[in-house]
């Protein structure tokens, strides 16, 4: 072996098995500040603020989603130029303040501004952990890494939103439940400054590696964003239903409170009941994620969407704790399917030396989702009621399975990209043989 060989990259979950878990964890840290606001936020918005129309309540989640969805542009892009770890740096800068604000917050408007600092936090920092681990493992096993990488921040998420509902129980909704977002920034930050190194060269390494993509001269970053918009039939059909999937989580998260409330739930059982969705979403996906690699990435997300579907009826169609609570653990288990299943779809489709971007700006549609099933879920409340927002972002998520059904097509398996030394024309040669 060269000396030039020695200190090539090597790709592979267990090659770099090191740094792809500190990355886990980095990313629960992320999902954790998320989990901060599940549960409590919804409610401080009618008990505390006095906010009866639905659209007012769920301001909060439109002005995340729109800052997020950008910030996931911005990752994606300058993660191709810069480098990640410094984004995810500065991602964890702006979380910081956030319990704070929302803690001392005397009118509406500060936990909407809030909200605008932790878009910018979970754009920067949750794209860049998923960038980073998509570099690290190279192409094989993408799946089985989204599938990791999202269970580690949603289970998280589901985690903190169980904890802050307890507390909030027992202690009222401010200012102890967001005491410990104090906590997960500090050591997402101190863990990505000390500890997490950049990645981008794995990225380089394996489009070097591919003789075809060797050929190919870099796009333009508007090239990129049209193709992966939908010029791209396979990239078209992800993003939309990135998006339609957060619409629907948008719902979840700012409406289904409210309307669990009205249902006579206590503070206790919304909080179990907001954990239950991400929770099972979470560990699921170490399956799911996993199982894209093997089964295609196509008909899984088909059947997640539509599962889904079936599982936002159900809210409506049933009443009570226990009912509602087996509903939740349907749409996690839909999300499953659907989550990892998607970025890995992504990252099939885009060449290494512009997949960053790619992701940004799938990213960029799918977290639009939150402002634009915020934004319909709360005119439909206020104009006909909760069970027909409901009802309707049950619709749009059936017809999104639909559109993937007709317009993806299945990607075949990745080749694999050798850690060292080998070319990927002795790699094919290889494979055709077998």
């Amino acid at each position: 072996m060269t000396a030039n060989t020695a200190e090539q990259p090597r790709l592979g979950l267990r090659a770099n098995w090191q740094q792809f878990w500190l990355l886990v964890l980095v990313n629960a840290f992320v999902g954790a500040m998320l989990g901060l606001e599940r549960t409590v936020v919804p409610l401080l918005a009618e008990e505390e603020f006095g906010l009866a129309a639905a659209s007012a309540a769920t301001s909060f989640i439109v002005s995340f989603g729109i800052v997020k969805a950008l910030s996931n542009l911005v990752a994606g892009r300058f993660s191709d130029r810069v480098g990640r770890k410094q984004l995810l740096v500065i991602g964890w800068l702006f979380a910081l303040p956030v319990p704070l604000i929302i803690i001392l917050a005397p009118s509406w408007w500060w936990i909407v501004f809030a909200n605008v600092l932790l878009g910018v936090n979970q754009g920067l920092a949750w794209s860049t952990t998923v960038i980073m681990k998509i570099d690290l493992v190279g192409p094989v096993r993408r799946g089985l890494a989204m599938g990791i990488n999202e269970f580690a921040g949603y289970g998280a998420l589901a985690g903190s939103a169980l904890l802050t509902g307890w507390l909030a129980a027992e202690y009222g909704l401010r200012p102890v439940p967001f005491l410990i977002g104090f906590v997960f920034a500090l050591l997402g930050l101190a863990l990505s400054v000390f500890a997490v190194r950049e990645t981008r060269g794995y990225a380089q390494y394996e489009a070097r590696m591919a003789e075809a993509q060797r050929q190919e001269t870099p796009p333009s970053f508007r090239t990129i964003f049209v193709r992966t918009s939908w010029k791209d039939r396979n990239l078209f059909s992800t993003c939309q239903a990135g998006l339609v999937n957060n619409l629907n989580d948008g719902l979840a998260w700012g409406i289904l409170p409210i309307y669990f409330a009205a249902g006579g739930l206590s503070v206790g059982q919304i909080g179990v009941l907001a954990a239950i969705y991400p929770g099972v979403w979470s560990v699921m996906q170490l399956a799911t994620g996993a199982a894209s690699d093997r089964l295609g990435r196509k008909w899984l997300i088909v059947a997640g969407m539509w599962l889904q579907s079936l599982a936002i009826a159900l809210f409506v169609m049933q009443s009570g704790f226990t009912a509602w609570a087996s509903a939740a653990a349907l749409l996690g288990l839909g999300t499953a399917l659907v989550y990892p299943t998607l970025l890995a779809s992504i990252a099939d489709h885009s060449n290494p030396a512009w997949r960053a971007s790619a992701v940004g700006v799938y990213r960029l549609w799918r977290d639009s989702g939150y402002a634009a099933g915020a934004l319909l879920a709360g005119i439909i409340a206020d104009a006909l009621g909760i069970s027909w927002a409901i009802w309707s972002v049950a619709v749009l998520t059936l017809l999104s399975g639909f559109v993937v059904s007709v317009v993806m097509r299945e990607q075949r398996r990745a080749t694999p990209v050798p850690a060292s030394g080998v070319s990927s024309t002795e790699i094919v040669a290889e494979q055709s043989a077998r």
